[in-house]
């Protein structure tokens, strides 16, 4: 009787703390992403005035540090609080809410695999709208050309569809200097250059085609999206596996520990 009652407590603290310290480092990464979402939002004003964020046209990219800082915020208090506690319901709804998670990456893998053409017009739609409200909102000017420089690539399936944004497209009605040119990611470039030349799209699409390839790239960011995936296949799918493994293994330890904290009381 002695050595089954010594035994019992040393499995469960050991699994308690395994995953109170676990949760604490995700719930300080929720925190810190909450915080840079809600700075973020300070230096633009939007805090100021709430209802400025129906404004913007394009997608905001601080939602996302809001959204997967909120989750990891109310999943690491979960854990945390429940492991320590020992309080059976925050533990289920942790492993329930993680659950739904991993059931959820693993609906959207295989409806991108199935709705593959559906999703590769969803991604032009999303790419254009946002091309709309390019110089709208400094974090999505900063996101559209992050994306731009890393794939080599120009608007969404190329260089014309900057048309739709009102100060690069080509109609005479437009008096911007920008008129008929395209952002500075657009640009090819130079080893040499130290200094990132601004204006190097000014009047990009009004030279002939074959010059614009001199200068700009002239492929469409969904199809040099679609290259990358295809050359880093096993690299994306490594991923994609090992955040599945580490979800499933984080669910084993919780299903005990639930157990264990339900027998104690």
């Amino acid at each position: 009787m002695s050595g089954k009652h010594y035994k019992g407590p040393e499995v469960s603290c050991c699994i308690k703390y395994f995953i109170f310290g676990f949760n604490v480092i995700f719930w300080f990464l929720g925190i810190a992403f909450l915080g840079i979402g809600l700075w973020a939002w300070n230096e633009k004003g939007v805090l100021s005035n709430i209802s400025s964020i129906t404004d913007l046209g394009g997608f905001d990219p601080v939602w996302l540090f809001l959204v997967v800082g909120g989750v990891m915020f109310i999943l690491g208090f979960a854990g945390c609080i429940g492991a320590l506690r020992e309080n059976t319901f925050l533990l289920k709804f942790f492993s329930v809410f993680l659950g739904i998670i991993f059931f959820l990456e693993l609906t959207a893998g295989v409806l991108a695999f199935v709705f593959k053409d559906w999703i590769k017009d969803q991604l032009y739609f999303f790419i254009n709208n946002n091309i709309r409200a390019y110089r709208d909102d400094i974090d999505l000017q900063n996101l559209i050309d992050f994306t731009q420089e890393y794939w080599q690539c120009c608007g969404a399936f190329g260089a014309d569809d900057w048309n739709l944004n009102i100060y690069f497209n080509c109609t005479d009605s437009n008096a911007s200097r920008e008129r008929c040119g395209v952002p500075f990611s657009c640009c090819t470039k130079d080893p040499a250059e130290d200094v990132i030349n601004t204006q190097c799209g000014y009047d990009a699409r009004q030279k002939p085609e074959v010059d614009q390839q001199i200068v700009i790239y002239t492929k469409g960011c969904v199809p040099q999206f679609e290259k990358w995936l295809q050359d880093n296949l096993t690299i994306v799918a490594g991923i994609f596996i090992g955040i599945a493994l580490l979800q499933k293994h984080s669910l084993l330890p919780l299903i005990l520990s639930t157990a264990v904290a339900a027998v104690s009381f």
